[in-house]
């Protein structure tokens, strides 16, 4: 190759142009090797700082050149990271709705039709004396007969009934011990459910349970999408930068011939990954903000609805700082990893 045509290449395609590195090396890449003259541990550090300082401004400005590119790449790994975040922060609102639902241990005792007045009262006695029992109220099959009527609309259809199929109720409040101890209430259903005049025990707060389970299963399911998708970010990011390794091979060979070690390569295309990550993790916030946005109406009206007051609970600026530095992470790791495979195999030949 002739002195003219490497002067040319060397002036339309320079490695500071497009690989980040600065006209002038750090002292510890120029004077690698040399004998005598030893640089100041002050100026290494203010040199090195000075180097990344260069990058985090010249490779911002290479993404804001491919606003596309920058665009799409980090749509991906906007949505990466915002399905879990979405789905997290719909567990949360789901865990704020219940805890502001009285988690009481209240039992319904269903009694068996055929007992008498008499015995009947004997129980409802016996358990207002109970240690375990704050107070018991009674209601008679007449009294449920006529609040069914009332709550079901089947008036005409119950009054071809030939007698009444519903049993006398009582309604059992155990302790303040029991409220929200779930094992304790059960101990105390399975004890109640032994005496002969019980035919059936109903504990109230057992919805909570079911979605307590279901909540733990979408927690679990949050954690599992979080893993897949991250690794999804990582593949992402590291195919970007092995293109752009790849785009800009013959200036890393020039690069690497004037002296420029691995890790002074390298450093570019990790500022490159970071930004990826946070632009994304911008992003996802602002479509979980979005998309909290467009259900916020709904939830207040059907909130109305049932006489509560309940509003969606956001990110928050927590939220975005969480998003951008796991984004930045994953971005760093998914641009080291496509580094350190195709970097290797790039030396002057």
């Amino acid at each position: 190759m002739s002195a003219n045509r490497w002067h040319k290449q060397d002036r339309s395609s320079t490695p500071e142009r497009h690989v980040g590195v600065d006209k002038k090396m750090p002292a510890r890449e120029q004077r690698r090797g040399a004998s005598g003259g030893q640089v100041r541990w002050s100026d290494r550090l203010k040199s090195y700082l000075q180097h990344h300082q260069q990058l985090l401004t010249s490779t911002s400005r290479k993404l804001l050149t491919e606003p596309v590119q920058t665009l799409m790449t980090s749509l991906v790994v906007a949505i990466a990271l915002g399905l879990p975040a979405a789905l997290y922060l719909g567990i949360v609102n789901l865990e704020q709705l219940g805890s502001r639902v009285e988690t009481t241990a209240q039992l319904t005792l269903f009694l068996n039709k055929s007992a008498s007045d008499e015995t009947i009262e004997q129980l409802r006695q016996s358990l207002s004396e109970d240690a375990d029992i704050r107070s018991v109220s009674y209601i008679s099959r007449q009294q449920t007969l006529e609040e069914f009527r009332e709550l079901s609309g089947f008036g005409d259809v119950l009054e071809m009934l030939e007698e009444n199929p519903l049993p006398a109720v009582l309604l059992v409040q155990p302790n303040n011990r029991f409220q929200g101890d779930l094992v304790a209430s059960e101990a105390l259903v399975a004890r109640l459910m032994a005496m002969p005049v019980v035919d059936d025990v109903r504990l109230d707060m057992k919805w909570m349970e079911r979605l307590q389970a279901i909540l733990s299963v979408g927690e679990r399911l949050a954690f599992a999408l979080a893993l897949a998708l991250s690794l999804g970010v990582l593949l992402i990011v590291g195919n970007t930068i092995r293109l752009a390794i790849e785009n800009r091979r013959d200036e890393i060979i020039v690069v690497k011939l004037v002296g420029g070690t691995d890790s002074y390569v390298r450093r570019p295309f990790l500022y490159t990954g970071v930004w990826y990550g946070l632009i994304g993790g911008v992003l996802a916030w602002i479509l979980v903000a979005l998309a909290l946005f467009s259900l916020s109406g709904l939830v207040s009206r059907l909130a109305t609805l049932y006489q509560s007051v309940f509003e969606l609970e956001g990110l928050g600026m927590v939220g975005l700082l969480y998003l951008m530095a796991t984004g930045a992470l994953l971005g760093l790791v998914g641009a080291w990893l496509a580094v350190a495979r195709h970097l290797s195999s790039i030396e002057p030949g």
